[in-house]
């Protein structure tokens, strides 16, 4: 049985042994796609805004645990650029994240209205837990994945975070006196929000962390084919397990058995899916 450690809340870039990077370790398609993450991560402050200005009106501890999320999501890209840094001294996390913001504004970011794209706040929560499914899963698996140790640590680090996240964000739709979301409605805004996973977000993101300012003009960004190329270095870390786990964390949300026939066939077909796509 492998045993993993436990990672505590609220750790700091000091607390990571960084003494013990190996760049011998460091596995060129892994280092695109911690590169790209790094700046999603790094992004949350546009995040804290949004979810802001939607609980507006909350208490003072749902304001604080939202701006506290904030904190740890951008700690968890300065890590990941960190450690990007020392594998690459070419790349340059806050260089590239001006590129990255300069050109990626999310819409409902833009437009400062207080209702949230979701339709509500119970809405809003369920695409949060959705989010916080998938980083949780991906970082385990990254974990898993990797013989570096400072980025096996750092991701370790960041899965625990996400999963307390996901549980932040769960309790926090099950306090919200709105009339309650029916299961289609709740399974509509996380396949929505699973399908916005190849917007721009991520593909710019990757195109940012991966080709240099210098080789914009020569390499244009071109949406479907840095998609395919962040899909492709995310995907080949999974196992099947980070994969049901992912499901059932999505299935829980939407009010359905996270060990019943609905995670299990979600499992299995988004595990071939993938396996199809990285063929």
């Amino acid at each position: 049985m492998t045993v993993t450690t436990v990672y505590k809340q609220s750790w700091t870039m000091d607390d990571v042994h960084w003494s013990l990077f190996d760049q011998q370790k460091v596995e060129p398609t892994l280092l695109a796609a911690i590169k790209a993450a790094a700046l999603v991560e790094y992004n949350a402050p546009d995040y804290v805004v949004y979810l802001k200005r939607i609980f507006a009106d909350s208490s003072a501890a749902t304001l604080a645990s939202i701006e506290q999320w904030g904190q740890e999501e951008s700690q968890h890209g300065l890590a990941l650029g960190r450690w990007a840094e020392l594998a690459d001294p070419d790349f340059k996390l806050e260089e590239a994240f001006v590129r990255f913001r300069k050109g990626y504004t999310p819409n409902h970011f833009a437009v400062h209205e207080a209702d949230s794209v979701r339709g509500s706040r119970r809405g809003e929560m369920i695409a949060r837990c959705v989010v916080e499914s998938c980083t949780s899963s991906y970082y385990s698996a990254i974990r898993d994945a990797t013989e570096e140790p400072v980025l096996k640590e750092i991701a370790g680090r960041i899965a625990a975070d996400e999963y307390r996240h996901y549980k932040l964000f769960y309790d926090t739709l099950n306090a919200q006196t709105e009339p309650d979301i029916g299961f289609w409605k709740r399974l509509m805004i996380a396949v929505g929000r699973v399908r916005e996973s190849d917007d721009d977000e991520l593909a710019y993101a990757y195109y940012c962390a991966n080709v240099p300012p210098e080789k914009k003009a020569m390499t244009p960004y071109k949406r479907k084919k840095y998609s395919r190329l962040s899909a492709n270095a995310s995907m080949a870390v999974y196992h099947r397990k980070h994969i049901q786990k992912l499901v059932q964390m999505v299935v829980k949300v939407v009010g359905a058995n996270p060990h019943g026939w609905l995670a299990n066939l979600a499992g299995a077909l988004l595990w071939h899916r993938l396996q199809a796509r990285s063929a």
